[in-house]
C-alpha cells in the first residue's frame, strides 16, 4: 500500500495519517511517467484507487494493477462528470447527489460503474453539509466496491446504459462567485448555499465595499413583481429582504471583504431600506467616469505644482 497526494497541494493531514499508519507517502509531479509506474509496481498492489486526484491518468498507469484502477466520484455518473459536483448539484437545485465508484479509463469520469449510491439533499443543506455527507458516503461506497472486486462478483455497468450523453461540469474558477440579483430567488438561494463556507461565498458590490452573502432564506408567499433587483426592500430581526429578479429573498448572514479579498467576520445584515447591492453596467460606467475625472484633476494639479517648482528662482 502507498499514498500519492496531489502534487501541487499536498494535504498535511493526509501526510500525517500516512506517517501514523506507516504507509509510504509518494508525491510525484507526473504519475504517468515510467519511473513512477515502475516504482508503484514494486508494491504489488491488486488494485489502484483514485479519489479527488487532479492528474489525468493514461493507459500505462491504468493497467498497472491486475484488478484495475478505480475512482470514487461524488456525482451520480453519467451525470455530474467533471469538477466540483457538490457545488453544481446545489446550483442546480437537485434533491440528491450521487456517489459513484467506477473503473478508470482515458476519459473523464466515463468508465464502467462498479457501485453507486444516492444521498438525499435537504432544503437547508449547504456546500459544507454536503461535504460531510460525501466523506461518509464515499468511504462506504468505496468499501462496497472493493469488497465486490475482492470477491470477484463485480458486474460493471456501462454508463451509456443509464444515459447516452450524461452531463459534464467544468472546474469553478475565480470570478464564478459573483452573484446576479436579476436571477430568481430560488436560483440565488441555491447559488448562495452552493458556494458558502468553505467556498468563497456569493459576492456582490455595495456602498460598503465587496460583500459575501453567506446565508439566505426564501420568503414564504413572496409575490413576483418588477422593481430594482439587488435593493433592500424590507428588514426583520433575522436580516434584510432583498429584491431579486422575480420576488424577494431574506439575507440572514453576510460578511465584508477587505481590499486583499480576505473575509471579515460574519454578521446579520442591518442595511437600510433602499440600500443597493450589486452593480449594473450603467452604475459601473458612472463610477469609472468619476474615477477618470478625479485622475484628470489630480494630473492637472500635479502639472501645476511641477510648473510652479520650475518657475521658482
Amino acid at each position: 500500500m502507498f499514498i500519492t497526494p496531489r502534487f501541487d497541494t499536498q494535504d498535511p493531514e493526509l501526510k500525517k495519517a500516512a506517517k501514523d499508519l506507516g504507509v509510504p507517502f509518494i508525491p510525484h509531479e507526473n504519475v504517468n511517467s515510467p519511473d513512477f509506474i515502475n516504482q508503484i509496481k514494486s508494491y504489488d498492489c491488486d488494485v489502484l484507487v483514485s479519489m479527488s486526484f487532479n492528474q489525468i491518468l493514461r493507459q500505462d498507469i491504468i493497467n498497472a494493477a491486475p484488478l484495475g484502477f478505480i475512482n470514487c466520484h461524488a456525482g451520480d455518473l453519467p451525470f455530474y462528470r467533471g469538477r466540483n459536483p457538490l457545488n453544481w448539484v446545489l446550483v442546480n437545485g437537485e434533491n440528491a447527489f450521487g456517489v459513484t465508484v467506477h473503473y478508470v479509463d482515458e476519459g473523464i469520469d466515463t468508465g464502467d460503474i462498479i457501485a453507486q449510491e444516492m444521498v438525499p439533499i435537504q432544503i437547508n443543506d449547504t456546500y459544507a453539509t454536503l461535504l460531510e455527507k460525501a466523506h461518509i458516503s464515499c468511504a462506504q461506497v468505496l468499501l462496497d466496491a472493493l469488497t465486490l472486486i475482492g470477491s470477484g462478483k463485480v458486474e460493471p455497468r456501462k454508463q451509456s446504459q443509464i444515459h447516452p450523453v450524461g452531463t459534464y461540469y467544468g472546474m469553478r474558477r475565480a470570478g464564478d462567485e459573483w452573484l446576479d440579483w436579476e436571477a430568481g430567488s430560488q436560483d440565488i438561494h441555491n447559488f448562495v448555499r452552493a458556494i458558502t463556507h468553505p467556498g468563497p461565498g456569493a459576492r456582490c458590490l455595495s456602498q460598503f465595499g465587496e460583500v459575501a452573502i453567506l446565508e439566505t432564506r426564501l420568503v414564504a408567499g413572496a409575490k413576483p413583481y418588477k422593481a430594482t433587483a439587488g435593493e433592500v426592500v424590507g428588514r426583520s430581526d433575522e436580516g434584510v429582504i432583498v429584491k431579486t429578479g422575480d420576488t424577494a429573498l431574506l439575507v440572514t448572514k453576510a460578511l465584508y471583504c477587505d481590499e486583499e479579498n480576505k473575509p471579515g467576520t460574519p454578521f446579520i445584515p442591518r442595511w437600510r431600506i433602499g440600500t443597493r447591492l450589486g452593480q449594473t453596467a450603467i452604475a459601473q460606467l458612472h463610477e469609472m467616469t468619476g474615477l477618470v475625472r478625479k485622475m484628470q484633476q489630480e494630473i492637472c494639479e500635479l502639472r501645476s505644482e511641477i510648473q510652479h517648482l520650475k518657475l521658482k528662482p
